[in-house]
């Protein structure tokens, strides 16, 4: 029995089991432009720019089952907060873009009710 349990723990730590290095798809790259909280969100949300933050950009939400824009609003502050009151129980894509239309950044928040 004690044979086995040493074979296991070295099967398993020569796979990467017991790896030390936290898993990448974990952690939010530094490169982000906006900060969003809280995730998931009942009432409200907090978009917050970065130190870059750029005259021009404009945040736009899709319903994430039917990828339809449901809201759209250019910002004109380093922090918008968003009533979430109209908005159903879901998740939502957000894209920043530039003046040009080009997306900056993208990513996903849940509203729960």
């Amino acid at each position: 029995m004690k044979f086995v349990a040493v074979i296991s723990f070295f099967l398993l730590t020569s796979l990467g089991a017991f790896s030390q290095q936290p898993a990448t798809s974990m952690q939010e790259p530094a490169t982000r432009m906006v900060r969003l909280y809280p995730n998931p969100a009942v009432s409200y949300i907090t978009f917050e720019l970065r130190d870059n933050f750029k005259r021009g950009l404009t945040l736009q939400l899709y319903s994430g089952i039917l990828g339809k824009k449901v809201f759209s609003i250019a910002l004109t502050q380093e922090r918008s907060i968003l009533n979430l009151n109209e908005f159903p129980r879901g998740i939502y894509i957000y894209h920043l873009t530039d003046a040009n239309g080009k997306i900056m950044e993208s990513g996903k928040f849940q509203v729960t009710k």
